[in-house]
């Protein structure tokens, strides 16, 4: 059986990371992860990220996180865990 368990997740990524896509790319595989929440840019030069779904595409997003687009080049990705708030209906970028 599947685990189905719910979780969120708050997730910071540095590196080359801004000007390469990042965010429409994580928008596009949380998408296709069936996962909800935000990504957007910092002043700093990380993008932050907020999903939302089941246990293992969490695991899954935040693996991918660790690669991100072909055009990017990770350094760090810092996850905290939280309680999920089923508070969004999609994934989108913000500002």
């Amino acid at each position: 059986m599947e685990n189905l368990e719910k979780l969120q997740v708050h997730v910071m990524v540095s590196g080359r990371v801004q000007g390469v896509s990042f965010r429409w790319h994580t928008q596009r595989e949380a998408q296709t992860y069936d996962l909800t929440g935000w990504v957007r840019n910092l002043s700093d030069g990380r993008v932050e990220a907020l999903f939302e779904g089941e246990s293992q595409a969490i695991h899954e997003i935040i693996a991918w996180c660790y690669m991100g687009p072909t055009s990017a080049q990770v350094d760090n990705v810092e996850v905290d865990y939280r309680a999920p708030t089923n508070e969004f209906t999609g994934f989108k970028i913000t500002w």
